[in-house]
């Protein structure tokens, strides 16, 4: 099992061998926790449930829950797995869980944007500004049709844009710094800064 609940830091670029530079999201990888196991057994499906930062103030039933880790973990979330394998409570990983080269999807929530137009949400293209416009020049126009007299689910128009979670697949590690605990991905990374991250490897 290859996953890291990660925090991302922000962007910079790195000097590749030709003298290019390169764009690199780099993303905190705190020490994470194996808090719980569930079996096909037991629970009906394979996953581990990691937890990973520091809360002082966890409620009672968390605190139960995480006490044979003897951690108190701020974020947990569930990975599927299709293999248990060894894995057990209490287990911890790093950003040495990854190394240079290894290829992974990074799953976030996106910026959330609020009520976006057509033009911005879905790239449209604005309507002439003379000939009678009126001022109507970022509407959608026309969204209807005469048969069926209703508007068809999917219809590109304005509404809420962002705030969905996103998966970006296959990117690449750049750089893993074991002692600053620093993981850094070529390419652009969902989420604004200080979002949870989690990388996942893709075999």
């Amino acid at each position: 099992m290859k996953t890291l609940l990660t925090r991302k830091i922000g962007m910079t670029s790195i000097i590749s061998d030709d003298g290019s530079a390169l764009a690199v999201t780099l993303l905190s990888a705190g020490e994470n926790t194996v808090t719980q196991i569930k079996s096909e057994e037991t629970d009906g499906y394979a996953a581990v449930q990691l937890g990973t930062e520091n809360n002082k103030k966890l409620a009672k039933a968390q605190v139960g829950h995480v006490k044979k880790t003897g951690t108190k973990p701020n974020v947990m979330r569930e990975v599927r797995v299709t293999e248990l394998g060894e894995i057990k409570v209490g287990d911890k990983y790093g950003a040495d869980l990854f190394s240079t080269g290894d290829i992974v999807d990074a799953s976030s929530t996106s910026k959330g944007k609020g009520f976006a137009g057509a033009i911005k949400r879905h790239n449209f293209s604005r309507q002439r500004k003379s000939h009678g416009a009126k001022g109507a020049t970022r509407r959608v126009g026309s969204i209807g049709s005469m048969y069926p007299q209703k508007i068809f689910k999917g219809k590109k128009m304005p509404g809420h844009m962002g705030h969905d979670k996103t998966t970006v697949k296959n990117l690449k590690i750049a750089l893993v710094d074991q002692e600053k605990n620093v993981i850094g991905v070529f390419g652009a990374v969902p989420g604004p800064k200080k979002s949870l991250v989690i990388l996942k490897g893709v075999k």
